[in-house]
């Protein structure tokens, strides 16, 4: 029975393969009462399928809060992987179950996990479900604003892509660089894209580079279709030279980054500016 305190976690190293167990499927469907009984009874709480997921990931990909606690307490691994090197955390993420989170990070899970050449982190997997509480709270503990998966980029272009703007306003607040480039291609390009005229205008407020060419030498403008507010935007953007008020908040976001107040009101900015410019 394994119940007692997990040892270090390495792939391929827990030494008890199977098909899909009652451990799974009772933590997969939240019956928290006979997961219970079948741990009591010496199940393994760490088995795990042919394909590496482990009752814990099974738990956490359907937000199953109580079964996360009974197998984390009975010692389930943390830290487990599975085939494509997916920790629990990743699976709670994405499924946007915000006390899943919760519950993983106090028993030691990491939100900058290892990645691997096929593996996302925590902060994609939240950007990818649209799930901006759980993205406020891996910003709170850390993550890693420039994870970049090859496949997806940074955590801001999964937002954009996606066009989930409250993730994306909440990366741009903690201090997510709204220029990091995927193939050339920055969060602006997949918002155009998209026709998200929410996200361009957030992106633009932070300092987008409207004129950035991606690998076909497309600009985000190159995107859009003429005549759209998404056009429209980014035209006016193009041809408008940037207020004292906007160059303000650039310069406070540039100098300062995520420590930038969120106080700061846009009546205070040129002030703020002009005392930057004096004394530095």
């Amino acid at each position: 029975m394994e119940t007692g305190s997990a040892q270090p976690y390495f792939f391929g190293d827990i030494g008890c393969w199977s098909e899909r167990t009652e451990v799974h499927k009772a933590a997969y469907e939240g019956a928290a009462s006979a997961l219970r009984q079948l741990i009591e009874g010496g199940a393994s709480v760490n088995v795990v399928a042919v394909d590496s997921i482990t009752p814990l990931h099974e738990a956490c990909l359907r937000g199953q809060v109580q079964c996360v606690e009974l197998l984390l307490e009975a010692g389930a691994q943390v830290e487990a992987r599975n085939v494509d090197g997916s920790t629990p955390l990743c699976e709670a993420c994405s499924s946007g179950s915000l006390e899943c989170v919760r519950l993983l990070l106090k028993h030691g899970a990491k939100a900058n996990p290892a990645l691997t050449s096929r593996t996302a982190s925590p902060l994609h997997e939240a950007c990818m479900g649209g799930n901006w509480e759980c993205v406020e709270l891996l910003v709170s503990m850390g993550a890693a604003l420039e994870a970049y998966d090859m496949y997806h980029g940074t955590p801001l272009h999964v937002a954009c892509v996606k066009d989930h703007a409250h993730c994306v306003r909440v990366l741009l607040q903690a201090g997510a660089k709204v220029n990091a480039a995927r193939m050339h291609q920055t969060p602006l390009h997949h918002a155009a894209k998209n026709h998200s005229e929410e996200v361009i205008r957030l992106l633009l407020e932070h300092g987008a580079n409207v004129y950035a060419r991606d690998q076909h030498d497309r600009s985000p403008t190159d995107y859009t279709r003429p005549g759209t507010p998404s056009s429209r935007r980014l035209h006016h953007h193009q041809s408008t030279p940037l207020s004292l008020q906007q160059l303000s908040r650039l310069c406070v976001r540039n100098q300062l980054g995520p420590r930038a107040p969120r106080a700061i009101t846009q009546l205070h900015l040129p002030k703020i500016l002009i005392h930057y410019l004096c004394f530095h």
